[in-house]
């Protein structure tokens, strides 16, 4: 049976976390004060929250490392203002970088810069690790056995994503006219 209490305490753990929880976290924390759960009524819990928040700013979503609560997209542009960090803003080759990774994983540095058609640079590798958005996940079997690199679960949080293939489809490459020549000027 669900109750009230179990209701308001994993909405209090949701909120209070500061990251999203899996269920089986949430469960080992209810244990705690309320004694043993059934998951049953920790998702009839989740459900009702889910309800709850319907009508608010605010919604119960589901992402890849568990449940949070957090505010609606559309209210996120009164927020803005008050995050704003200059110093933690997204370079375009970072974004591009990433959406590369994100696309195409698992890639090596030299795919990444086949595909972009530049260099990448050490500092955007570096600050994407540093984010925790992309992780080695292994090396080719070629020589030099560059790294592979391929998103984590803190990227699919940050970006809002429950698993890789929500992300939106790329559109197809426009065809090349094939009388278009390059013209030196």
């Amino acid at each position: 049976m669900i109750t009230q209490k179990i209701i308001n305490t994993v909405e209090a753990l949701l909120f209070g976390s500061g990251r999203p929880l899996r269920l089986s976290e949430i469960k080992a924390l209810l244990e705690i004060d309320l004694g043993q759960l059934e998951l049953s009524a920790i998702k009839m819990a989740l459900n009702d929250l889910e309800e709850r928040y319907r009508d608010s700013s605010l919604e119960l979503k589901e992402v890849a490392s568990g449940y949070r609560l957090q505010v609606k997209q559309e209210y996120s542009s009164c927020l803005a203002s008050l995050w704003i960090d200059k110093s933690n803003k997204l370079s375009k080759s970072l974004m591009e970088t990433i959406s590369i990774i994100a696309y195409k994983q698992p890639v090596t540095r030299g795919d990444i810069e086949d595909i972009r058609g530049v260099s990448v640079s050490t500092s955007t590798v570096r600050n994407l690790l540093e984010r925790e958005w992309i992780k080695i996940s292994g090396y080719r079997d070629v020589p030099g056995r560059p790294a592979l690199y391929a998103t984590t679960p803190n990227f699919l949080n940050d970006f809002n994503l429950k698993k890789i293939s929500e992300l939106p489809s790329l559109p197809e490459a426009e065809e090349v006219d094939e009388d278009f020549t390059l013209q030196a000027v």
